[in-house]
């Protein structure tokens, strides 16, 4: 075991000082410094700290041990998705400026949903860095109130969160752009109502990858909630997973990073290959199945009676 963790350490450390040469603002001498990580709790909490990692070319990873935040960087700026919570922001600011970047860089905060281990880190976040908040709604609406509302199927058993000032609004299909970076929102509702995916691409050399950051697409909800009841949202969570199997994918990355085994895909010892360009349809045939067994649970509740839900489980 110690000979595999020292073979990690100098892999991870050299992948890392070699992203560090084509990286924009990146500092070799910050990104040699950094932590390497210890191994993640086998069911960490939400504010379980890692060391960052490097993902590919511009995108690093800067969230915790089940909590995914992404950085992508610029020369112009960068964008940042995903806060965890409020607890942790001052943690993804020291990720941020151990890899040699700024947190003042960040231009665009983004989200994947609208819930407290995604989006509540992300005021301070505003407040420290000066970046803009951007979301679709209902997101952005909740977001700026600090809490969803009924069309969430958590809702009832959701905490609040800090409110995020000046939510910039964008649509389906749009896009923001720093200098050369080109991030486009697709609607994926299904998990919470204003669930967003993002792509983008980055390039190493001349060598580019189609990067998607999946929403969740875990059917779970409050004790009141029934998706069968709810058949709007049944049709839009069935095109959501529609739009993820299609979407031009080379690295799946998820919210929760045990979704996709991110974390294990970006350690080197692991043998998993980051890279799979059937990932996101792999993870929408996963949502799907999840999907149909609610459905199928809530049927056979209602026919016998009995509580269509089931206890409380963590977000994934």
């Amino acid at each position: 075991m110690r000979f595999r963790i020292g073979v990690l350490a100098v892999s991870l450390v050299s992948s890392l000082l070699a992203a560090c040469a084509s990286a924009p603002h990146a500092d070799k001498a910050h990104v040699a410094k950094v932590a390497l990580p210890a191994p993640c709790s086998p069911d960490p909490s939400w504010d379980e700290p890692t060391a960052p990692r490097h993902i590919y070319a511009n995108t690093w990873y800067v969230g915790t041990c089940a909590i995914s935040a992404i950085l992508i960087t610029s020369d112009a700026g960068h964008i940042l998705i995903d806060g965890v919570t409020d607890k942790t922001a001052p943690r993804i600011e020291a990720n941020i400026r151990a890899l040699g970047f700024k947190p003042e860089d960040v231009r665009y905060i983004v989200s994947s949903h609208e819930h407290l281990d995604h989006v509540g880190g992300i005021a301070r976040l505003q407040r420290d860095t000066g970046a803009s908040v951007v979301a679709r709604e209902p997101a952005a609406t909740a977001l700026e109130r600090g809490h969803s509302d009924r069309s969430d199927p958590q809702f009832l058993s959701v905490a609040k969160f800090p409110p995020i000032a000046s939510v910039q609004r964008i649509g389906d299909g749009e896009t923001l752009r720093v200098g050369p970076l080109v991030l486009t929102a697709h609607a994926t509702p299904g998990h919470t109502a204003g669930g967003t995916s993002w792509t983008w691409s980055s390039c190493d050399g001349a060598v580019c990858r189609s990067m998607v950051y999946a929403d969740s697409v875990t059917p779970f909800s409050d004790k009141v909630y029934r998706y069968s009841e709810n058949a709007g949202m049944i049709a839009a969570f069935r095109t959501s997973l529609t739009t993820i199997a299609e979407l031009p994918c080379d690295i799946l990355l998820t919210p929760h990073p045990s979704a996709s085994r991110l974390l294990e895909r970006l350690d080197p010892a692991s043998g998993i290959a980051l890279a799979d360009t059937n990932a996101c349809r792999a993870y929408a045939a996963t949502g799907t199945e999840k999907l149909d067994a609610r459905l199928a649970k809530e049927r056979a509740d209602r026919a016998g009676n009995a509580p269509s839900h089931e206890k409380p489980a963590p977000d994934r």
